[in-house]
């Protein structure tokens, strides 16, 4: 009998020689679903409850989520808010798919959303409710701004992620996923400021400078080869791309740049939104106000959910320009605008510029004990570790070579620890911590314990020299096995 007809166990995997549930759950995922999976890859767990930040697996294991979804959970798992605003919608009786019909959910969501963006954006903005994902908001807005300026090319950054689908995987900066695809569109690549690799090898903010510059100069030179865009995007600190965050003056560049040349400006916030980098939308810390913002992840509450917000001077489209069946999702409004209303009434993004900066001076602590820690960056409950070969000669801006082996290492270890970071960054050498603007003081101190534990164990000569921390077996057997 194939993996694929084994039947599911009961919670405890009770049958007669039957393994433990979860491990039957993930032989036939292993089986069912596609080779593009990438979380189950690297924790080859089966969650069977959550709560706040701490997710239990089928085998009773209890771990610290420092994934949240990607960000997607700005008040962890299952918070009593977002709960009672489901079930108060299903009580209520409230239909959940309409397409783009008129709700009272809709209209709730939509003030919550107005109210919670930067005052100046807000009073002159339109919304466009997209198809569920921010992918889904990324193509929205390249369109939107086409149709209004008439143009078809994009400014895009290196590192820069900003989906899967056709156009807004031709912005993203990741070659690997682009490499089997035929082109998505012209996108003319600039240099985003990175700091600890900068790409004019100068660093600090020399680099900024530069990076400021060569974007104007480039678009000023008639034999540049850039032909007006339709829209510049970028992100305020790139999440896949590194944690990587924009420094606020070269924002504010970006801005006058492109107002000056008539070319419109799409900040993603898709995993920077609602609170996580110190306030609720990063582009209020430079005090940038763009033509378009894209809106993903935490705005649902958890549930699917994804918005254009637009200057209305762009709001040239035609009735069905852009449409998706699933973007009238009535329980996902309702939570996001609970989420929207807690995070605002409790000063959560305010706690997190607070325990964030904490959370990396710690780190920074940490790097003189274990040098393979290169770089700790980030803003607010958005913080980055980039592991690097300690032992490897350091370049002219004193940035040695990333280990993406040491990253996985780190990352299994963490694991067998009961943390679950992800890796990102250019060698996927980054750890990325995105734990819920809920965490508690001593929730942040067992992160921190656990994560140099972890650390420490897979950078030490016996972990390298077997090529494994503790734990590294079942994540990478897991691996070879899909």
């Amino acid at each position: 009998m194939s993996l694929a007809a084994v039947p599911a166990q009961d919670a405890c995997g009770a049958a007669t020689g039957a393994p433990p549930a979860g491990e039957a759950i993930l032989r036939r995922q292993r089986v069912r679903e596609s080779a593009a999976r990438t979380y189950a890859r690297s924790f080859p767990i089966v969650p069977v409850r959550a709560n706040g930040m701490t997710v239990e697996g089928a085998d009773g294991r209890r771990y610290l989520d420092c994934l949240s979804g990607a960000g997607t959970l700005a008040l962890g798992h299952n918070h009593p808010v977002v709960l009672e605003a489901i079930r108060r919608t299903l009580d209520s009786g409230a239909p959940l798919h309409l397409l783009d019909l008129a709700t009272a959910e809709k209209d709730d969501f939509t003030s919550a959303l107005f109210e919670s963006l930067p005052a100046e954006f807000a009073a002159r903005a339109r919304v466009h409710f997209c198809g569920p994902a921010g992918t889904d908001a990324v193509e929205a807005a390249l369109k939107l701004m086409q149709t209004a300026t008439g143009r078809a090319g994009a400014l895009a950054f290196t590192g820069a992620y900003h989906g899967m689908t056709a156009g807004a995987l031709a912005l993203t900066g990741n070659v690997a996923v682009k490499e089997p695809l035929p082109g998505g569109g012209e996108v003319v690549r600039l240099p985003y400021p990175y700091g600890y690799r900068c790409p004019f090898g100068v660093g600090g903010q020399a680099g900024t400078d530069l990076a400021a510059t060569y974007v104007e100069r480039l678009l000023d030179d008639p034999s540049g080869g850039v032909v007006p865009p339709a829209a510049m995007i970028l992100e305020a600190v790139q999440g896949e791309g590194g944690v990587v965050p924009a420094p606020d003056g070269w924002l504010r560049e970006m801005r006058r740049i492109t107002a000056e040349r008539g070319i419109p400006l799409i900040v993603d916030e898709v995993q920077t939104g609602v609170g996580r980098t110190g306030a609720m939308w990063a582009v209020e810390h430079s005090g940038v106000v763009p033509d378009a913002m894209v809106l993903s992840k935490a705005i649902g509450g958890s549930l699917p959910l994804a918005v254009v917000v637009y200057r209305e001077d762009y709001d040239g489209w035609r009735p069905g320009a852009h449409t998706g069946t699933f973007r009238g999702n009535t329980l996902a409004m309702a939570a996001g605008a609970a989420t929207l209303r807690h995070v605002a009434s409790h000063g959560l993004a305010e706690r997190a510029g607070v325990v964030g900066a904490r959370m990396a001076a710690r780190l920074r602590e940490l790097s003189a004990e274990l040098p393979v820690i290169g770089d700790v960056r980030g803003r607010g409950l958005m913080l980055g570790v980039e592991l690097v070969d300690a032992a490897a000669e350091a370049d002219a801006c004193g940035a040695r070579p990333a280990d993406p082996a040491l990253a996985v290492r780190v990352r299994e270890a963490c694991l067998a620890r009961g943390l679950i970071v992800e890796l990102g960054g250019r060698h996927d050498a980054v750890l990325r911590l995105l734990p819920p603007l809920t965490i508690t003081d001593e929730q942040v101190a067992a992160v921190l314990d656990r994560l140099a534990d972890a650390i420490a164990a897979a950078s030490a000569p016996s972990a390298v020299a077997v090529g494994a921390a503790p734990g590294a077996a079942t994540g990478a057997a897991a691996r070879g096995r899909a």
